[in-house]
């Protein structure tokens, strides 16, 4: 009997993503930066992930945006747009929020990024849970590490609850947000937070896009 052809193996895997990044980025960066992400970004992932399964398409998203990143702190490519950048400690919860509720209400006017300080496994099922309510699905969303790259990339860092842990970069604009940090077991708060970020990135997002009318 014939057996199974053999898995690939991560190596494999991670090879053939930074291939398809390589033609991403042509021009941009040189193959050897672009593995080199790929493989930091499978690592910082792995740490955490509790679906190994599901790891080589992440690790696709999560240095697809750091190369982006990089790039435009570099200078290398435009910022069409201004970007927002929301830290928390496990990238679980209200990050995760945020950046989903300024994603819907921003419709391509702001772009959003979002990280944690010591990220979790997987996004909180009550953020999820209640931003279902209104409609936004939080289905592909992962926890994400702080990154320097995606930092200096930002024209707005908005901090919550991450205290010494969330670096300071000269010429960042910076909000800290004082947030309950919602839990599974009660709904009703973690409503509450939903509805206390709406308001604030509703105004986060009114002012980017006024001050952008005006330059």
């Amino acid at each position: 009997m014939n057996q199974m052809p053999t898995l690939l193996t991560v190596d494999a895997v991670l090879e053939r993503v930074a291939a398809t990044l390589a033609d991403k980025f042509s021009g941009v960066f040189n193959p050897e930066t672009i593995g080199r992400y790929v493989n930091e970004s499978y690592v910082a992932l792995h740490r955490t992930a509790r679906l190994d399964q599901h790891l080589p398409a992440l690790t696709e998203r999560f240095a697809t945006d750091r190369l982006t990143a990089l790039a435009q702190a570099n200078g290398a490519i435009g910022k069409p747009v201004p970007e927002v950048l929301f830290l928390c400690v496990h990238n679980a919860g209200r990050s995760q929020m945020a950046a989903a509720l300024m994603t819907h209400h921003a419709r391509g006017r702001v772009n959003v990024r979002s990280a944690g300080s010591a990220p979790g496994a997987t996004v909180s099922f009550a953020a999820a849970a209640v931003l279902a309510e209104v409609g936004i699905d939080l289905g592909d969303a992962f926890p994400k590490p702080l990154t320097d790259d995606v930092l200096r990339a930002a024209d707005v860092v908005v901090t919550m609850g991450c205290g010494d842990a969330c670096p300071i970069i000269a010429g960042k604009r910076y909000l800290d947000w004082d947030l309950a940090d919602p839990t599974d077991d009660d709904l009703d708060v973690t409503r509450a937070v939903r509805d206390d970020i709406d308001t604030r990135v509703r105004a986060l997002l009114e002012d980017l896009t006024d001050h952008r009318t005006h330059r």
